[in-house]
Order: structure tokens, then C-alpha cells, then sequence
């Protein structure tokens, strides 16, 4: 069978997205990075009768791939240029490949009612995780249940148990396409997430050998226990891994690093847990959206529209917990078990 190329690709992409003859799209690239990116979005979006432009900052600022620059979110080389903002504004479509999450200028261009599409991995992984119309209903039928939660707590057999007070922000969905006003996503992705109440996540939560830490793309060793209070880390126990995160977090000089932000699970069954082991390129969604994974977070919630805008962002991919919406289990032991959410076809184990 013959493998698309990249530009049929994203055609496919940008008609998810909405994007149809008369649309307008922008690219916005950074210096030489990801010009093949660019060009194929360009070249699809003139396939389907769009208008196309490239908005490209000579300055390349950090990036969260993980092969250039520091893991800081939420400063952009966009900040600062209102040229390119409002140009960026008046598009309705946004291909962004230098990472606007978490910044003011995303959340200004969204409130305006452009719909912005992150696009940062590698083509390899956008193609293992490619999107479809029933993921998107999956992950929204998960939307609608954290949505009208009021507590989530997720437990696992290393010793995690933590309650969120739910409903003081909104639930965020990711299925790898937006044809939404407005709405942000990222290709390729699938899980959603939403916060506790700034003052309401409690408990402890044992970060277990297998687990992932992101932005160090790597496998835990050596279990890490948090002592979470009141929506904030107050203490990192155990040995080595402990020993790194808690060295990563103190260089932030930042009191706000230890807040608890987003969280929620994986839908994605086409996602691999097991990447790291031989692929450690990109940013990492695969292990952020790999089937029945919570999905636990520290750091920033301003996508969420929370004040948290700490530069630290820890993202913690577990697997093998069970976590429950007002008592109700949705995840067990790492596997989906609510009908309406499970995948229609999981790959085959032994």
C-alpha cells in the first residue's frame, strides 16, 4: 500500500480542520526550523483553494521538541510583535510549529476567534497517530463526563491516592484536529484533561517505575512520592528520580513550579508507551496519549485560565491506575472500561 506523502497529509489535516476553498491559513515558523512543515502546509492548503501565508520570525527562541533550546512554556518570539499577532488574527486557521501553549499571545489570537493547529512532531509519529471522526467522539464523550463531575481521584498499586475538586475550570480536548472557532488542538494527540480548584487537590502521588517524565523523556526507576496539600507540592520523597525532579523543579527559582495543574487520560489506542525505548524524538505524544494513562501534571494553568504562569511544566504520563469520577471508575488498572470511551479496536497482546 502506498504511504501519503507528508503534503496529502496534511491536505487531510487541513480538511478536518475546516479548511475548505476561500479559507485563510497561516503558518507560523521560526528561522529555518521545520520548513519542510511549512511547505507542505502551504502546498496542501493551495490543493484545497485556501489562501495560504507564512508568518516567520527570524528570531528562534526555545522550543519543547526537546533537540533545541530549553523546556520553558509559555515565552514565544511572538511576544512583543503586533504585526504578526494581528496578522495571525485574521486567519482562520493558525498552523503554529514553535509552541505557543501556555502564552498570552495563543490565548489573545484564540479569543479572536482563530482556531490554532500545533504541529511539532515528527512526521513518523503524526502518522502512527493520524485522527479520525471516532476519536474525536470518544474523547468528547470523556469531556462530558469530567465535565459534569465534581471530584476525580486516581489510585495505583505504588501507593497514589488523590481527590481534585472538579468544576472551576473547563475540561480541554485533544483528538488532533479543530474545526471549532476559537479552539486550540494539537496533531497529533488524544486524551483530555482539566485542573482541580487551585486549592482543592490533595493527597499523594507515587510516581511508579514505567511511568514517564516529560520534558526528561524518560522511563521512572525509582518510585517518587509527592505529598500534594491544598493544590501544591510540599514534599518529594525517594531516591534517584526524586533527586532529579526535585533539582529540575528548585532551578526554576519559582514558588509557583509546585502548583498542581492538569488532569486526565489517554485515548489514543495507535499511541506507544514503549517509544522512548528506541525513538526519543519530538515532544512526546505518544507517551502523553497512550491508551488508559492518567495523564498528572504540575506547573502552569493558564490554558485552562487559571494564574499559574510558571515557566516549569512537568508532565507525567502513569500507567496502571484507576481513577474514578464521583466514585464512578472510568479507568481500571490502566485499561478504559466505560463502553462509550473504549476503542474500537486495541492492538493485540501476549
Amino acid at each position: 500500500m502506498r504511504v501519503p506523502t507528508f503534503v496529502e497529509m496534511c491536505r487531510d489535516e487541513l480538511a478536518l480542520c475546516g479548511i475548505v476553498e476561500g479559507s485563510t491559513v497561516a503558518v507560523l515558523s521560526q528561522g529555518h526550523q521545520r520548513s519542510d512543515y511549512v511547505d507542505s502546509f502551504l502546498a496542501a492548503a493551495d490543493q484545497l483553494g485556501a489562501t495560504a501565508l507564512n508568518v516567520n520570525l527570524p528570531h528562534v527562541g526555545g522550543s519543547l521538541d526537546g533537540d533545541v533550546g530549553t523546556w520553558e512554556v509559555g515565552e514565544t518570539p511572538l511576544a512583543g510583535n503586533r504585526p504578526a499577532i494581528e496578522a495571525l488574527k485574521g486567519v482562520d486557521l493558525v498552523v503554529d510549529t514553535i509552541f505557543l501553549l501556555f502564552s498570552k499571545e495563543q490565548l489573545e489570537i484564540q479569543a479572536s476567534g482563530t482556531r490554532v493547529l500545533l504541529c511539532i512532531e515528527p512526521i513518523e509519529h503524526i502518522r502512527a497517530m493520524a485522527p479520525s471522526q471516532r476519536l474525536r467522539e470518544r474523547v468528547e464523550a470523556g469531556a462530558e463526563l469530567l465535565g459534569n463531575a465534581k471530584e476525580l481521584r486516581f489510585t495505583n498499586e505504588a501507593g497514589s491516592d488523590i481527590t481534585y475538586k472538579l468544576g472551576a475550570y473547563p475540561v480541554i480536548t485533544q483528538y488532533g484536529y479543530t474545526d471549532t472557532p476559537g479552539r486550540w488542538d494539537h496533531w497529533p494527540s488524544g486524551f483530555l484533561f482539566t485542573g482541580g480548584a487551585d486549592d482543592g487537590v490533595d493527597g499523594k502521588v507515587v510516581i511508579a517505575p514505567g511511568d514517564i517524565i516529560f520534558p526528561f523523556k524518560s522511563y521512572v526507576q525509582t518510585p517518587i512520592e509527592l505529598t500534594i496539600e491544598q493544590g501544591r507540592i510540599e514534599h518529594i520523597g525517594g531516591t534517584v528520580d526524586a533527586d532529579l525532579l526535585r533539582e529540575y523543579m528548585a532551578s526554576f527559582r519559582d514558588p509557583d513550579a509546585y502548583g498542581i495543574a492538569h488532569i486526565g487520560w489517554g485515548m489514543l489506542e495507535t499511541a506507544q508507551w514503549s517509544i522512548l525505548a528506541t525513538d526519543r524524538r519530538g515532544m512526546g505524544m505518544h507517551g502523553r496519549s497512550f491508551y488508559g494513562n492518567v495523564l498528572f501534571s504540575t506547573g502552569p494553568n493558564g490554558e485552562l485560565g487559571g494564574p499559574n504562569e510558571t515557566l516549569c511544566h512537568v508532565d507525567v504520563p502513569m500507567r496502571n491506575c484507576t481513577l474514578y469520577l464521583d466514585d464512578e471508575p472510568i479507568v481500571v488498572d490502566g485499561d478504559v472500561v466505560v463502553e462509550s470511551l473504549k476503542a474500537d479496536d486495541l492492538p493485540a497482546r501476549v
